[in-house]
């Protein structure tokens, strides 16, 4: 038996509705078709009251398989883990605006190269995901950027299309 879609694990959840007050957004693989078996479901959220948010999770989803919690202190953040409909959650709030976080930031860039590269790079993603690369180092490695693969995607954010195409295999 398959797992659910990550779009009907959302919905079962009712987890997008919980977290409504933190703007929350889906990132992540999923949404980008580039998921593997192990992959989870990122929402990233912005959160002013990080106690608050926690205490909501916990209410919430606390009985859940895998339920965690861990502070970022350096980033600012609280990530919470569960897993539900056979999908692991990562739900990650950081008190800054969704827009400015650098998970959202990848998620949009890497939907862009994937509009722009169409089927055939994402199709060359997965293959190296399968090789055991994560996405950001995986999208860097086809696109030849050096350094810091998630530095190097965010220096990409204000590239044209035109710009964005000569980088694709």
């Amino acid at each position: 038996m398959s797992r659910v879609a990550h779009e009907v694990a959302l919905q079962r959840t009712g987890v997008l509705a919980l977290l409504a007050p933190y703007d929350p957004h889906v990132a992540g693989t999923p949404p980008l078709g580039l998921d593997l078996p192990g992959s989870d479901i990122d929402i990233v959220c912005e959160i002013l009251d990080a106690d608050a948010f926690v205490a909501l999770l916990t209410e919430h989803f606390g009985d859940q398989p895998d339920f965690s919690v861990h502070a970022r202190p350096d980033l600012g953040a609280m990530i919470i883990h569960f897993r539900a409909w056979d999908w692991p959650f990562e739900i990650f709030g950081q008190a800054l605006p969704v827009a400015q976080q650098h998970g959202w930031r990848h998620f949009r860039i890497e939907r862009r190269l994937l509009d722009l590269g169409g089927p055939a790079l994402a199709q060359a993603i997965i293959a190296l995901r399968h090789r055991g690369l994560k996405t950001e180092p995986a999208f860097a490695a086809l696109l030849g950027l050096t350094g810091d693969p998630y530095a190097a995607l965010l220096d990409l954010e204000g590239q044209d299309d035109a710009a964005l195409r000569a980088l694709l295999p």
